[in-house]
């Protein structure tokens, strides 16, 4: 049964399969006639070779409410460029593939360092990056939405339901996020919502007390989906995190720029399969061991901006709490799993919460010995203030590769 209720202040919104597509499809019609919509691919070059691509690219070509597809391309040479343009010609939009590794780009990353305001390292933070500064100089679109790219049951109702919240103009949401059920090939999934941040979230609560930001991060029920959606006008001032922690920071710009009615999170899909990362617990730079790092230090700076105070007794603390937490949450996610006919393996679970619970030692030495440190990227208000004119030549960077290599 459907609950009906806000928790934490952040509506949910559920998928009850009550109505048709075609009739959210003609109501999403209806909207486009005024606010314009925009979908944000984040890729890899490699990610064209998956099973996944094809089906989204498939898929995708059946929306009609769409008014651009912008594709961030990662590590690709000019081939692989080329490639992917011809890859995306299936799409019946407007689109553009940006390579974000041209020449054209790099000479603009290098104006960037110049004024000490280009991202400090590439991944998916960036990549989301250039092409949110791409979509503010077209200043065309009223709403945007961002999905991954390795969602192999990937359906067009998914962005259906993920854009809906906020091209309705009538509801009063600024940002949706998006959740489901993380359950595939008859295995639980989510390990890092599961295993780190629903029990550090717990335990932070147990250590430091009540904060409004803990709730309103454990009102999310999957926090670390890689599926938004925004109006546009918040764009220009949101900071995105230069390393892994990209999803709990757009959680947290959403907390420090947006009233909690003006966000929800909406039910998207009913079966939801992606590629799952490696623990990598042997390269604390990759899979999941970084990224458990870098999700607890985004979570930690948040908190210490809203005036948290860690010192390494509060971190050891922490550490034991989380440690305990974790376990107890893992007899009952056992125990679900056995009562739907799910597999689970206990060993694995457990290691993976070891590895958490070092992680999130080590993010706490990071963040005491950087005090310094800049997280964010640059808003791209900060950077055209700096420089007026560089949105522009990111547009126009990106429509001369697209009109050069064809």
């Amino acid at each position: 049964m459907a609950d009906f209720h806000q928790n934490g202040n952040i509506a949910t919104l559920h998928n009850l399969r009550t109505r048709s597509q075609a009739e959210m499809t003609y109501e999403l019609e209806t909207f486009a006639q005024t606010r314009k919509m925009t979908l944000i691919l984040p890729c890899l070059y490699s990610e064209l070779q998956t099973e996944a691509m094809p089906r989204i690219l498939d898929e995708l070509s059946k929306v009609t409410y769409l008014h651009r597809i912008i594709i961030g391309l990662d590590r690709a040479d000019e081939a692989q460029f080329r490639h992917a343009k011809e890859f995306f010609k299936g799409l019946n939009q407007n689109h553009i593939v940006i390579w974000n590794d041209s020449p054209r780009m790099q000479a603009l990353e290098a104006q960037l360092q110049d004024m000490g305001l280009a991202p400090a390292e590439k991944g998916k933070g960036k990549n989301v990056w250039s092409s949110l500064g791409y979509l503010i100089a077209c200043q065309d679109s009223a709403v945007m939405a961002i999905h991954d790219c390795d969602i192999v049951t990937y359906t067009n109702d998914l962005l259906a339901r993920l854009i809906y919240p906020v091209a309705n103009a009538n509801f009063p949401y600024q940002v949706a996020k998006g959740y489901y059920a993380r359950v595939g090939s008859d295995k639980l999934n989510g390990r890092v919502t599961r295993l780190l941040v629903s029990p550090l979230l717990i335990a932070l609560k147990k250590v430091v007390g009540d904060r409004d930001y803990i709730d309103y991060l454990r009102a999310f029920r999957y926090p670390l989906s890689g599926e938004f959606a925004m109006r546009t006008n918040i764009l220009p001032d949101l900071r995105i995190p230069s390393d892994w922690g990209l999803e709990i920071g757009v959680l947290s710009e959403a907390w420090r720029n947006l009233a909690p009615k003006s966000v929800c999170q909406v039910e998207i899909a009913d079966d939801y399969d992606h590629k799952h990362q490696d623990l990598s617990e042997a390269d604390a730079d990759a899979g999941l061991n970084r990224m458990s790092t870098d999700i607890c230090k985004a979570i930690f700076r948040k908190l210490a901006a809203d005036g948290t105070v860690f010192t390494p007794n509060v971190f050891r603390t922490l550490k034991a709490t989380y440690y305990r937490c974790a376990l107890d949450l893992l007899d009952a996610y056992y125990n679900d799993a056995k009562m739907n006919g799910l597999s689970i393996d206990r060993h694995k679970e457990e290691r993976a919460i070891e590895l958490f619970t070092e992680n999130i030692m080590r993010a706490g030495h990071f963040f005491l010995d950087n005090p310094h440190e800049t997280p964010f990227i640059p808003t791209w208000n900060r950077v055209h203030s700096a420089a007026p004119e560089f949105l522009a030549k990111l547009r126009e960077a990106a429509a001369a590769d697209d009109a050069e290599y064809n």
